[in-house]
């Protein structure tokens, strides 16, 4: 019997280490899918400050989401402390912990944290992730690629059920950029239509890792110019890591990124050799298929005229472009395409990361 089976099933502890921008929108993803104090318990988030109050205006207030939907309050724990250390969401109580080099220093244990989202960026290979669980926690879902032999990496969708919860204790929730592309190479897989070679390009929204104005950037020269008045040609594993996923076309991806000045929402441009031939009419009905039976609610469908603002806040991982669909085949030649996909790439990836917590702890 599952853990999602039981009648009465006592909520899953969580930590969230880094409450940034994901941290924070993976925290608001388990309030508004009605899970925090029901499923899961968010007792403690952890960053360099541990001010409540800022935590609590952080989250009220969002540049691109708009208002938080929820209650919520500040506390102190000792009434001589200068800030608040407490955040109260909806009658939860959340302790603001400040951050560490070394997560073996978490207070875990003490907590009772069974599950860690790790937000920090930091802490992506499993060497250093396993820091959390030697500090007390069970499993730990790191919210970005991740480096070790003893790391699953899992999209939501495309390959959970190899999910094992007595050999994967250190888990990857990929990129948000795989998390759009594995499912539309895992669909047209499926179709038998077969990918011989291909070259994904993202267009993405600058993140907090860029320049506001032209900056130092010894390992990435373009990476360091500002990011809102620039078109920045950037490097991305996110084709390579779909192979990581679905093996069978490990090798035959690869692809680049660019930056671009828009604060959200990000597009993949999948171009690729079919290994037999096909069709549009054949990609778009089998894409569409995908969207409501397996990967219901993980890929959507667009057959509107939309922009990259139409998809803010849009939970779904990927959203498949009906009307860009093209061909480039010579007389004769029917295996020559071009898929486009959207996706929130804040927002859909949060709710993931989310999805793939409430699917670990399921398999407990």
């Amino acid at each position: 019997m599952g853990w999602l089976d039981r009648k009465k099933p006592k909520p899953i502890t969580v930590g969230i280490n880094g409450f940034g921008r994901i941290g924070r929108m993976v925290f608001q993803a388990i309030c508004d899918q009605g899970l925090l104090g029901t499923l899961f318990n968010v007792v403690a988030v952890v960053d360099m400050a541990t001010d409540a109050d800022y935590f609590a205006y952080q989250m009220k207030y969002d540049s691109v989401h708009g208002k938080f939907k929820h209650k919520v309050r500040t506390e102190k724990s000792d009434p001589k402390m200068e800030e608040a250390d407490t955040l109260i969401v909806n009658g939860h109580r959340i302790k603001c912990v400040a951050a560490t080099r070394n997560p073996e220093d978490l207070p875990w244990g003490k907590l009772g944290v069974e599950y860690v989202v790790e937000s920090t960026g930091l802490f992506t290979e499993s060497d250093k992730a396993r820091g959390h669980i030697k500090a007390g926690c069970q499993k730990v879902i790191i919210s970005a690629p991740g480096k070790g032999a003893d790391l699953k990496t899992i999209v939501m969708g495309v390959n959970n059920t190899e999910y094992d919860p007595k050999a994967h204790h250190i888990v990857s929730n990929a990129s948000c950029t795989t998390n759009c592309l594995a499912p539309v190479v895992h669909t047209i897989l499926k179709a038998g239509i077969g990918i011989e070679k291909g070259l994904m390009t993202t267009i993405h929204s600058y993140t907090a890792t860029q320049k506001t104005v032209d900056g130092p950037s010894k390992k990435d020269w373009r990476g360091g110019r500002a990011a809102a008045c620039n078109i920045i040609p950037s490097s991305t594993g996110a084709a390579k890591a779909v192979g990581e996923v679905l093996p069978s076309v490990k090798g035959k991806l690869t692809g680049m990124a660019f930056r671009i000045p828009a604060a959200d929402v990000s597009v993949v441009d999948l171009t690729f050799v079919a290994t037999r031939d096909s069709s549009i009419a054949e990609i778009d009905s089998a894409l569409k298929k995908a969207s409501k039976s397996f990967l219901r609610g993980i890929l959507g469908v667009t057959e509107e005229e939309l922009v990259s603002t139409d998809f803010i806040h849009d939970n779904r991982s990927s959203i498949y472009d009906s009307l860009a669909t093209c061909q480039n085949n010579l007389p004769g030649e029917k295996r020559f395409f071009k898929v486009v996909s959207w996706y929130d790439n804040e927002w859909g990836y949060s709710n993931r990361v989310v999805d793939l917590l409430r699917y670990m702890a399921s398999k407990a």
